[in-house]
């Protein structure tokens, strides 16, 4: 992110256009199928539900509402179900803002979901500190897989579409704990561009941005 465009406003409108700017799973998580995880993602969430994170920093946990953003919650649901979390970087903190991850650290499986983008759902909460969200493109119905935890009251980003799924109950000290030190990412930035991200997966964040945090593995409660 550039000094000169420190506001929150445009730090949303630099969410809105990072999904789009734009391994190995660094040791952290088992083999996927692939083939399992790209045919296994339409299945419906319960109404309410509750995952748990297990990360270098400590374990937090998402209460997710059904209700609030159906087709995001479902495609939450079934990302943590098939195991697509279980590695993953948090490659984009930024300190009172939000907390971006959700590009597999297998760069096979990452090209694989990268397209598999889910409809658009209405904002019925707002996006304050705490809640979880899918990130989008400018363009309509261009969610996949990357997600963002709001550190902040975010409520800008409702009229933008942005329509939070869930919200942290358990260990928000953990996620305010995330490391942030390299800040925005490339080109705005000098922290991780995310086509190198989807292209060489977690080997290329090994190397060049080992202090990352990670989901050790995500997992359905009950």
């Amino acid at each position: 992110m550039r000094k000169a465009m420190g506001t929150t406003r445009l730090l949303a409108l630099c969410l809105l256009l990072s999904v789009s700017a734009c391994g190995d799973n660094g040791g952290e998580a088992g083999p996927i199928d692939l083939a399992a995880v790209s045919t296994n993602l339409e299945g419906t969430a319960p109404d309410v539900f509750r995952a748990r994170f297990e990360t270098s920093k400590g374990d937090f946990v998402v209460e997710v509402t059904r209700a609030w953003s159906p087709a995001g919650a479902d495609r939450f649901y079934n990302l943590v179900s098939h195991g697509y979390l279980d590695g993953v970087r948090f490659f984009r903190v930024i300190e009172g803002f939000m907390a971006q991850f959700g590009i597999n650290g297998d760069p096979e499986l990452a090209a694989l979901l990268r397209e598999a983008n889910i409809l658009d759902d209405s904002v019925v909460v707002s996006n304050t500190r705490g809640k979880m969200t899918f990130a989008k493109t400018g363009q309509p119905n261009s969610r996949s897989t990357q997600i963002f935890i709001n550190l902040a009251p975010n409520t800008n980003l409702d009229a933008l579409g942005f329509s939070p799924f869930g919200e942290i109950v358990e260990g928000m000290e953990v996620v305010d704990q995330l490391y942030s030190g390299y800040g925005e990412g490339a080109p705005g930035g000098n922290g991780p561009g995310q086509g190198r991200i989807q292209a060489e997966g977690n080997a290329y964040l090994n190397a060049e941005f080992p202090n990352l945090d990670y989901v050790e593995r995500a997992s359905i409660e009950g």
